[in-house]
């Protein structure tokens, strides 16, 4: 049996099991393993579940340890990943379980995202569930799916059968800080005809590189480039000085992460690499000094063809125009909370197959101007001729100003640590506003341990914080 990596880290069955489902293939859209693994797991404990056809999973167990007769509380998370990883590492993260490993103060995958979020809430439901002598009063535990990538699991979940409305949801990356209330949010695509035709002419492949990435809630004001948003703008340069068809486009991954790299080809209908070589230089020194992009690299290199099989030049300028032209980015700031993002989006993927294809990541906390910034994006859309959709909307979680939980939490972690939590609204979409317009009346907090860099591949997992984290939760459910 292969050596347990993390053995040794403390607590050690939140260790064990965040371990397990690290090996576990969990992708968003990929969840059907895992939630078969969360199912084995009940089993195995004797504990009371529902598996639906979605493949979230709720678990009920009984109050311990003299609580049994208190209110029933639910604890929240979300079984799937964001999967990202560099270039060069060969896990097929699609059917390979993850290189999980640490370096004595933080927990990490090596070539790949980690998936802290949201696998550290499962393994602490897990822990708790699989240990009966730790004291908690009933709990319903609801572990969803495809939160990442528009909530499908949160949305679709059936919670008629659950008595709780109180709600710990384990979705936060940041100790101390106690999460109140999230932006809605909602997907958009856009699609626009892109008919290939052979096209003869020198062949020029553009990358877009080296780009910081991170997460399109959480890091969208961090002033990091998109790599989208810089191949448009590198080649509506290049179609300023020459016309171009284009005959490839990708970029990023997610709709909800910030994308690092793009790569681009196209046919040049007129040849003059000195001054493309210039449009390159110039714009990766742009980005260097406008975002904070230090290892920005942008490229562009001659490729061994004549021609090939490309979207006509029409076309192609109006891909770039839209491009150019979309919105990307923070858009508003509260005026009521100061450094809070009220409305944003991120064009997170760029794709040319048979189609051109955009999509983005809408987020508001102002209802309104999330549908107005969706409208703003159709007539984009619809102006540049293409097809437009939007997914996945849901709902803002709102402040609730009458809140017993958390009111019992600060002062909990008052007494714990000798200092105040924060208490935060966020920008970055959590589950909490869909649940609750499920469980009328819901009171609900979001805590979570010490990451960064989520939805990268430099994503980390603190190890004290995990340790300290367990604790006040333990500490949390005796005294609610």
């Amino acid at each position: 049996m292969e050596a347990m990596k993390l053995a040794g880290l403390k607590p050690a069955s939140v260790f064990a099991y965040f371990e397990k489902l690290c090996s576990i293939p969990h992708g968003s859209g990929n969840t059907k393993a895992i939630s078969d693994y969360l199912v084995s797991f009940a089993k195995e404990q004797g504990i009371r579940y529902i598996q639906d056809e979605l493949n979230n999973v709720i678990f009920f167990q009984e109050g311990t340890c003299g609580l049994e007769n208190r209110a029933p509380v639910i604890l929240q998370g979300h079984m799937d990943m964001v999967c990202e990883k560099d270039e060069d590492c060969p896990i097929d993260m699609q059917t390979q379980g993850l290189d999980v490993t640490h370096d004595g103060s933080y927990v990490f995958a090596r070539g790949t995202t980690l998936g802290g979020d949201n696998g550290i809430a499962v393994a602490y439901a897990l822990a708790l569930l699989a240990d009966k002598t730790i004291p908690h009063p009933p709990l319903e535990v609801i572990i969803t799916v495809d939160e990442e990538t528009g909530m499908d699991g949160a949305a679709g979940i059936d919670l008629s059968m659950l008595k709780s409305r109180t709600l710990l949801n384990m979705d936060s990356e940041e100790e101390g800080i106690f999460t109140v209330s999230c932006a809605g949010g909602a997907g958009v695509i856009m699609a626009l005809s892109a008919q290939r035709r052979p096209v003869y002419g020198p062949c020029i492949r553009l990358t877009v590189e080296g780009l910081q990435g991170g997460h399109s809630g959480v890091e969208i004001h961090k002033n990091r480039a998109n790599a989208n948003k810089v191949m448009g703008q590198l080649l509506g340069r290049i179609q300023e000085i020459m016309p171009i068809c284009l005959t490839s486009f990708s970029g990023g991954a997610k709709d909800n992460a910030i994308p690092r790299s793009c790569q681009a080809t196209f046919v040049a209908l007129g040849m003059n690499p000195e001054r493309i070589n210039d449009i390159v230089a110039a714009l990766q020194q742009e980005i260097r000094s406008q975002y904070d992009e230090p290892e920005a690299i942008i490229t562009g290199d001659n490729v061994d063809a004549l021609g090939g099989n490309a979207v006509s030049a029409e076309q192609t300028a109006k891909i770039i125009s839209l491009l150019c032209a979309a919105p990307n980015g923070v858009q508003a700031m509260s005026q009521n909370i100061d450094g809070l993002v009220q409305t944003s989006l991120n064009l997170g993927i760029a794709r040319l197959d048979e189609d051109m294809v955009l999509h983005f990541s809408v987020r508001s906390s102002v209802e309104e101007e999330k549908h107005q910034l969706i409208e703003k994006l159709r007539q984009l859309c619809l102006f540049h001729g293409g097809q437009f959709t939007m997914t996945g909307e849901y709902p803002a979680w709102e402040y609730r100003a009458d809140s017993p939980l958390r009111d019992t939490m600060c002062r909990v972690y008052q007494q714990m640590y000798g200092k105040e939590a924060q208490v935060v609204a966020i920008h970055a979409g959590l589950e909490c506003g869909l649940l609750g317009k499920k469980l009328p009346g819901l009171d609900c907090v979001s805590i979570g341990p010490e990451m960064h860099d989520i939805h990268t591949s430099r994503e980390k997992l603190g190890i004290a914080s995990v340790e300290r984290t367990w604790q006040f939760l333990l500490e949390v459910l005796k005294e609610i």
